[in-house]
């Protein structure tokens, strides 16, 4: 369930941070609706990882639809000195 409190409730803010810790994201609500998302720190690196991986993963998809050039494994690790 999600956990939504009105954004007044950051003035106590260590309540508002302690369901953070929970992994859970807390949702703040201004006159109502939806404002902020409060995540910790963990979780916005692991969802900032995903992101970085999707995007690589759209561009290699990319790259095999337009036909661009492919690189053996050899060629990769020779380019990178390995």
């Amino acid at each position: 369930m999600p956990n939504i409190k009105p954004i007044s409730d950051l003035r106590n803010y260590n309540e508002v941070l302690k369901d953070c810790e929970n992994g859970e994201p807390v949702f703040l609500t201004k006159n109502g609706r939806g404002r902020y998302v409060l995540i910790d720190m963990e979780e916005y690196e692991r969802q900032q990882t995903i992101i970085k991986l999707l995007v690589k993963l759209n561009e290699a998809e990319e790259a095999i639809k337009t036909g661009e050039e492919w690189q053996t494994l050899d060629d990769l690790k020779s380019s990178l000195g390995v």
